[in-house]
């Protein structure tokens, strides 16, 4: 196993394709969205801002935020599901496009040949609209829960031409990642995902208010859901974060034909040693840690293949012959 630059120096900023880089302009996103403007306001030094604890403030700032960067008009996601800071979610998406280029002589492949898998999309279909409309990629978006679903096809429908780049699937067994969901004529280039973090509904209310308490130290106390929101498939699993991603690394050994990069968020640094294990008995040929950081938060994401360079380098020749014979 090629193991990964993981020991490399912690990312301090966000990737420079980033859009979000610098502080947000609060007042043209204003005017982009007009219902952001009721929840901006100083924020004691003299600076626009919003109150990042208030769920209603950060839904606006989203809107905004992809209508202004990113041409999508129609966003809007049921009350309680989960909220995703945008800026981040960029940051994993511009990594995988690094990931690709490294297996394509250093070019990022772009346009509707690529395709890309997105395991438990969400409501929000976050990382399929940032990576359609920055790389053109084509994304088949997987979610079991069939209200994530319902939202996340109204989000594809409320934006002309999103549905030529965006697929929804659902993942009938809940208990599967890819088994169940992938077809024997399916092939993508990467698959992405961003597990449940946490093991249990209580730990999961748990982090709500530790999380709600940094962001406003002055707050009183919440017992339900923070800023960000989230339902308990998206929040929780059995066996938490680490379990999900074993599960995944186990049954992509089943697919190594049918994905060439297979890609997942570890939130929890402390995982990885059981992650590497992991995929050294599933005998994948690279693995690769990509280190990422908004502000003081520090993530990462895991990659792994089971294609030695040579076949990574002919699977993006491959794709470029059907995009010239007009596949």
């Amino acid at each position: 196993m090629k193991k990964s630059k993981s020991a490399a120096p912690p990312v301090t900023t966000l990737h420079p394709r980033n859009r979000h880089t610098g502080r947000y302009d609060f007042a043209e996103l204003s005017r982009q969205m007009p219902l952001l403007a009721a929840y901006v306001g100083d924020n004691g030094h003299g600076e626009d801002s919003i109150d990042f604890s208030d769920p209603h403030a950060v839904r606006a700032l989203n809107r905004a935020l992809l209508k202004a960067q990113y041409g999508i008009a129609h966003w809007d996601i049921p009350p309680d599901y989960l909220v995703p800071p945008i800026p981040g979610r960029a940051d994993y998406v511009h990594g995988v496009a690094d990931l690709l280029a490294s297996s394509n002589g250093g070019e990022i492949p772009t346009g509707p040949g690529v395709r890309a898998l997105d395991i438990g999309t969400g409501a929000n279909l976050i990382y399929p609209l940032i990576g359609n409309r920055e790389y053109g990629w084509r994304f088949t978006a997987s979610e079991v829960d069939t209200g994530a679903l319902r939202a996340a096809k109204g989000i594809v429908d409320g934006n002309p031409g999103l549905g030529d780049g965006i697929f929804l699937r659902r993942q009938e067994n809940p208990i599967h990642i890819f088994e169940q969901l992938l077809r024997p004529e399916d092939r993508f280039d990467v698959s992405m995902c961003n597990p449940p973090f946490h093991a249990s509904a209580r730990e999961a209310a748990a982090g709500n208010i530790r999380k709600t308490r940094n962001l406003d130290k002055h707050a009183a106390p919440r017992t339900t859901n923070l800023n960000f929101g989230g339902q308990g498939r998206e929040l929780w699993c059995r066996g938490g974060e680490e379990r999900f991603i074993r599960t995944m690394i186990t049954e992509s050994t089943s697919y190594s034909r049918t994905v060439l990069w297979f890609t997942t968020l570890v939130a929890r640094g402390e995982h990885l040693p059981e992650i590497y294990r992991e995929l050294t008995r599933a005998k994948a040929l690279d693995v690769r840690t990509v280190n990422m950081a908004q502000g003081n938060k520090q993530s990462r994401f895991v990659a792994w293949t089971f294609h030695d360079e040579a076949a990574q380098r002919e699977w993006h020749r491959e794709r470029e012959r059907k995009r010239t014979a007009g596949y």
